[in-house]
């Protein structure tokens, strides 16, 4: 068991796949606790029969993730106050069972870094191209980084002393989070050791539409909270989505009004750029048209997300949580 340890899981609705998280957790780590945001299924349950403690969100207020790992933490903080280190997880990963020792040693040896992170691989990634594009999305480069997904190991008075996750924000908490810790001085690290195996069961395009959606919205807030100089936070995804999902049809729309159908032709940009990045791209053939393909593809919701986000700003509301499960 690794010592000084508490972990902080997220779910609603998971069934077999929390099951499998908290099992992978149970006698790693000194204090468990599993915050569930308003299930139907027997999560609840499961998890107390498991023995972990059980958070149940009041949903009567607005729900994100952010403001669950934040009870989540509050709780295992006053289950175990001598925590040093706190893992977050989503509850539909797996934690591989050298993970917790790995990067708790790392951190023991580097009193700089704050965040420490490792390899998500998806667990079924030949079962669709959608649960295939999320697996290459997990698979950055190891080192120094600027910010961690949700499933990382932080520091608890650093956490804490950053006031841990904006619980307003629906999508993007983790890297804003990754934002404010290294403008305090910290360092942001990922191993290449494995960490977890993530379930992210996206079947239907529908699913893939709402979670870009989701990107797009939390790269707009992104860029309005910290998009200033230096950090320019999700600056240039933001400006990416609005030049190609708006910026070049646009365009396309004038020079046809202008020129007739030739100026239609301003869209054959898009087949190119698939091209271009294919070329560029270091797997097989297909993969890398495959990925090329819904790279560009993904700049249309990625830009309705931004328009979501723009509209919430105008209006003064706060967009609902954009779920694709």
């Amino acid at each position: 068991m690794a010592t000084g340890i508490g972990v902080v899981v997220i779910g609603r609705n998971e069934g077999p796949r929390l099951e499998r998280c908290l099992v992978s957790l149970i006698g790693s780590a000194q204090k468990v606790v599993y915050v569930d945001s308003g299930s139907t299924d027997n999560s609840v349950q499961m998890a107390r029969k498991l023995g972990v403690e059980v958070v149940e969100l009041d949903m009567t207020i607005p729900f994100t993730a952010a403001r669950a790992r934040n009870e989540g933490f509050a709780r295992v903080q006053q289950l175990l106050p001598t925590m040093r280190y706190v893992q977050f997880v989503d509850g539909d990963c797996e934690v591989v069972g050298t993970w917790l020792h790995q990067a708790q040693v790392f951190l023991d040896a580097r009193p700089d870094v704050a965040v420490v992170c490792g390899r998500r691989r998806e667990r079924f990634p030949q079962r669709s191209i959608y649960n295939f594009l999320c697996d290459r999305e997990w698979d950055t480069p190891v080192g120094e980084a600027k910010a961690c997904g949700g499933d990382a190991l932080m520091r608890a008075d650093a956490f804490a002393a950053a006031s841990g996750y904006r619980a307003d924000l629906i999508a993007g908490e983790e890297p804003e989070l990754c934002v404010r810790l290294r403008a305090s001085g910290w360092k942001v690290w990922r191993l290449g050791e494995e960490m977890t195996l993530h379930d992210a069961a996206m079947t239907r395009f529908k699913q893939w539409w709402q979670r870009s959606m989701r990107g797009g919205y939390a790269f707009a807030e992104g860029a309005f909270l910290h998009g200033a100089a230096p950090e320019q936070h999700w600056l240039r995804e933001s400006r990416r989505a609005w030049f190609w999902g708006l910026g070049i049809p646009l365009a396309a729309v004038v020079a046809s009004l202008l020129l007739g159908w030739f100026g239609l032709l301003l869209l054959l940009i898009y087949p190119v750029q698939v091209m271009r990045l294919a070329r560029r791209g270091d797997g097989l053939p297909r993969e890398n048209w495959l990925l090329a393909f819904f790279l560009v593809l993904g700049k249309f919701p990625e830009m309705v997300g931004q328009v979501k986000f723009l509209l919430s700003r105008i209006v003064g509301g706060k967009t609902a949580l954009i779920e694709y499960k």
